[in-house]
């Protein structure tokens, strides 16, 4: 008997710890977050174009070393060039030349040319718009977190709305089954008939029917969740039934990222302008070479193969004269877009402020609205209560208690819905507000 009981209690801890891990785990709002700004792929991606921007800039920098290469060459020579030499030279007379061949078949050239920008305003352009490419990669990278910060909180607060809309719809479903035995036991004392108790039968069926609709939509969005935020898609995961209620105060208008991006295009326009412009500036670099050459000869009386050294240092200047006024069209167009970003960065500014004030003026509509549902809720379940119990005393009817509780359904669907623009709100007056990952 002992023995026995011994079983019974490994077996129930068994149970214990196995349901405990079948258990999904509860995610707070803040825990999902974070998980998606370490394992979100988008995010990855933004971060990885970030480094590129860094070596993009460290890349411009580089133009300012000094560039060194090697090149060797070797000729074989089956004929020998030919020069036209004066007679002249030779004592001969003048205006008549002859064509000499000279040389040997084999020549031999390695050299070490070393060339160093000494002002190049091509170089120093692209060094400007590399630094600004690189910012902004990061205000794209801030960017991309705001969106996911939106799409997390999204995805996370329609969760909870559908968590809480079948938990309304599970307490309709539990006085509805109370309600249909009351009709049943009064159908069957013939106190009530048959209709009547159709009717309750019907709108249990609809309510199991929205509850098994609500639980797949669920499901649903949770696996959207996991998704985004990084976590594999096999993990049992639940949202908390609270919705939180944020009661901080109106946050004042910056620069949103988009704001900035639009800035940073119309910068890095500006500077791509500058640049053509000044490749009409004369360049100039510092050169340098350093080489052998070798002649060589296997022929008769003696071969030989002879290196002679060869090295100079000097400047180089490149001037552009004219260039089929490719540098004018090329003008003409960036100045059409640096027009074309500033019409667009006044028209951001614009959008984001008509949308800071219409999220402001949603947001307090929603939050009166909140609390003249939960208000409304409160009375309808009162009615509803009140109309079971006349019911029962024969003071009411049973389409009294069907309105009665249709009030209440109203009601719920009211709060809920205030409760999705009110989180839409906040959301949306944080994004025009930049201050959405504060």
């Amino acid at each position: 008997m002992l023995v026995n009981t011994h079983k019974q209690i490994l077996f129930s801890l068994f149970l214990f710890f196995l349901v405990g891990e079948i258990k999904a785990q509860e995610w707070t709002l803040q825990q999902s977050l974070d998980t998606a700004m370490v394992h979100n792929r988008t995010l990855q991606v933004a971060q990885n174009q970030v480094a590129v921007g860094d070596l993009k800039n460290q890349e411009s920098k580089s133009q300012l070393l000094p560039k060194v290469m090697a090149t060797a060459d070797y000729k074989y020579f089956t004929q020998l060039p030919y020069q036209i030499l004066p007679q002249a030279a030779f004592g001969g007379p003048e205006g008549v030349y002859r064509a000499v061949q000279f040389g040997v078949p084999h020549t031999i050239m390695g050299n070490l040319n070393l060339r160093m920008p000494i002002y190049d305003p091509q170089v120093m352009a692209g060094i400007q718009i590399s630094e600004s490419f690189q910012e902004l990669s990061e205000w794209q990278r801030v960017r991309t977190e705001e969106q996911i910060h939106l799409e997390v909180s999204n995805l996370y607060y329609n969760a909870q709305i559908l968590k809480n809309q079948r938990a309304f719809l599970q307490a309709n479903q539990v006085n509805g089954q109370k309600l249909e035995r009351n009709v049943r036991l009064l159908y069957e004392q013939k106190l009530a008939i048959r209709t009547d108790l159709d009717k309750v039968i019907l709108q249990n069926q609809q309510l199991e029917s929205q509850i098994f609709q609500l639980e797949s939509q669920y499901a649903t969005i949770l696996q959207q969740l996991k998704l985004v935020i990084g976590l594999p898609l096999d993990r049992a995961i639940e949202v908390e039934s609270a919705v939180q209620i944020e009661e901080s105060g109106i946050p004042n208008p910056s620069l949103t990222s988009d704001l900035r991006i639009q800035e940073l295009q119309e910068k890095m326009i500006a500077q791509e302008l500058k640049a053509i412009k000044k490749s009409r500036i004369p360049s100039v670099s510092f050169v340098a070479n350093y080489g052998t050459t070798g002649f060589g000869y296997n022929g008769s009386p003696k071969s030989f193969l002879d290196f002679y050294p060869q090295s100079f240092l000097g400047a180089q200047v490149s001037f552009p004269i004219f260039n089929g006024t490719v540098t004018s069209k090329k003008i003409s167009q960036k100045e059409l877009e640096l027009n074309n970003a500033s019409i667009q960065k006044s028209l951001i500014a614009d959008q984001t402020q008509v949308q800071y004030e219409a999220a402001m003026r949603q947001q307090a509509t929603a939050k009166k609205q909140i609390q003249i549902t939960q208000s409304q809720i409160t009375l309808a379940e009162s009615i509803y209560d009140k109309s079971i119990l006349l019911q029962q005393e024969g003071l009411a009817t049973l389409t009294d208690i069907l309105l009665a509780d249709q009030s209440l359904r109203t009601a719920q669907q009211a709060y809920l819905d205030a409760m999705v623009e009110y989180l839409k709100a906040t959301l949306e007056l944080k994004k025009s507000s930049a201050t959405l990952l504060d």
